[in-house]
């Protein structure tokens, strides 16, 4: 009702009705009117609405205008994008939450369900510009999520090894984002999305019951429908990534340690830096998105300045440890 309302605002008329013929367009409004013009350009008519990507500054503004926009949109047309909490050549790897907001997110954009709420295409996808500058592997989208629900079926080895495929690691004990441990038909496993980790009961082959329970004493917190995991590294383990990772052994000694590592299947922190030369393909957050996203530039001075600083930074941090 409220972006209703909105949208017989005159002025904001004007501005969606321009947006969808000009190439180029400056707005000058006061800050507070950011979320109300972000819903009026994702929302001027459900049958011909554009999706909208809408770049702030800092992670902090795209977090604060994420949640300004839940008055006027509802909250699965919204999509966080974060970006990494290092840079790329920083030989530092992203947390697993980050990672797998990402991935849902791209997922989502890629192969949207419907029928499934919180599922579907965003409307919107709010990002730090830190995050539209940098590079990520191709087709993170298509990476396929661990899904379990109650009922379904599935063996308990290809369950773990989904896991392990997916950047989880196994553990005595859940405690984090990413991890997982298996206790005869149990199986916990943290998502990182998720706010609590999962417990999975499987009779034989099948799910027979799905509970979320606290980290703190790892009791029960109730029973849920779904285990939804998506993978917790922007660079799977593939056969392909471990034989290209043992090639690169031999030509660059200096990371001769860390490549070994990838070579023999274990995750290494920061390989994510390696990215561009253990895969062929790279690509930016613009390429995944439709053709005809509007692209709104939050003050755009200080988005120009920060993505400045991130690229002189970055650029440091390569000549000093490359």
């Amino acid at each position: 009702v409220l972006t209703r309302l909105l949208l017989r605002s005159e002025p904001l008329r004007e501005v969606v009705a321009a947006a969808s013929q000009e190439l180029s367009l400056d707005v000058t409004a006061p800050a507070s009117a950011r979320s109300l013009l972000v819903a009026a350009l994702a929302a001027p008519d459900p049958g011909a609405a554009r999706p909208v990507l809408a770049v702030t500054a800092t992670a902090r503004e795209a977090e604060d205008l994420v949640d300004e926009l839940a008055d006027t949109l509802e909250k699965h047309e919204v999509a966080l994008y974060p970006a990494w909490e290092t840079l790329p050549h920083e030989r530092l790897s992203p947390r697993s939450d980050t990672v797998g907001q990402r991935l849902a997110v791209l997922r989502r954009l890629a192969h949207p369900d419907g029928g499934t709420p919180g599922r579907e295409r965003p409307r919107v996808v709010v990002t730090p510009v830190r995050a539209v500058l940098q590079p990520q592997v191709a087709g993170l989208g298509d990476i396929e999520p661990v899904w379990l629900q109650v009922g379904s079926e599935i063996e308990q080895d290809d369950l773990v090894r989904a896991l392990v495929e997916a950047g989880y690691h196994r553990v005595d004990l859940v405690e984090r984002r990413g991890e997982f441990t298996v206790r005869g038909g149990l199986v916990d496993v943290f998502p990182p999305t998720a706010d609590h980790p999962r417990r999975i009961e499987l009779w034989g082959d099948e799910v027979a019951e799905i509970r979320e329970f606290a980290v703190a004493d790892q009791r029960s917190l109730g029973a849920v429908a779904e285990v939804y995991a998506p993978a917790c590294r922007e660079i799977l383990l593939t056969d392909e990534v471990r034989a290209r990772a043992t090639r690169l052994a031999g030509e660059h000694p200096e990371l001769a340690e860390m490549l070994t590592k990838i070579s023999h299947g274990t995750a290494v922190e920061g390989m994510e830096s390696l990215a561009p030369a253990l895969l062929d393909d790279m690509e930016l957050l613009l390429d995944v998105l439709p053709a005809d996203t509007v692209v709104l530039v939050c003050d755009p001075e200080r988005v120009r300045t920060r993505a400045h600083d991130l690229a002189s930074t970055d650029a440091e941090f390569r000549e000093a440890s490359w």
